[in-house]
């Protein structure tokens, strides 16, 4: 048997197959991209809650995109049908995907049903980012709720997401939590179904 156990021998580099490489990005190359995203949104946009908004539905059209393929990749084509299944995927799986590890804490609301937060106590989008004075409360954060609420609404589960900051003790940075307002529809039918 001819070549049995040797490898092939390539005499031109353009013959060589494509390694498949790491699948991470530069943490400065995605830096940069970002910060491109947010200044070419801010010289579209007047006033800050329309810069959050461009910047969630850009981030919209990733969670959609992430979705398909997590699910094609991760799960065989399946999704989760039920609350806690998928706000268990978002919070590990996507962010493990998005981010390199997992979320810092998910949690149910206090005062209502309907309301869950993802909290992570230095964002990604924002940790390189240094706001003006003049654009207050800017945060984002809206990105990365953006993706959470693609990731959602394709799974059936659609709901109002937006990013906050929450001042911790002790911290000069605050923490920036997602929060998750589910539809109605969304908890009649976890009800129904147990």
């Amino acid at each position: 048997m001819i070549g049995v156990g040797k490898m092939k021998q390539y005499t031109n580099v353009l013959e060589r197959p494509l390694s498949k490489g790491k699948q991470e990005v530069s943490l400065s190359g995605f830096a940069f991209l970002f910060s491109e995203l947010v200044q070419y949104n801010q010289t579209q946009v007047d006033n800050i809650t329309e810069l959050e908004r461009r910047l969630e539905d850009a981030g919209y059209a990733v969670g959609a995109r992430i979705l398909e393929l997590l699910c094609h990749r991760e799960k065989g084509n399946r999704r989760e049908t039920r609350l806690l299944g998928i706000l268990s995927f978002v919070h590990s799986t996507v962010w493990k995907v998005l981010f390199g590890k997992v979320a810092d804490s998910l949690e149910k609301g206090t005062e209502h049903e309907d309301e869950y937060m993802i909290s992570e106590k230095e964002l990604l989008v924002n940790r390189f980012i240094s706001i003006p004075k003049d654009m207050g409360a800017f945060n984002c954060g809206a990105f990365v709720a953006g993706i959470v609420r693609g990731v959602l609404e394709n799974a059936g589960f659609p709901a109002v997401v937006t990013a906050h900051f929450v001042p911790v003790e002790g911290q000069q940075r605050p923490r920036t939590t997602i929060l998750i307002k589910f539809a109605e529809e969304v908890l009649r039918r976890e009800a129904r179904l147990g």
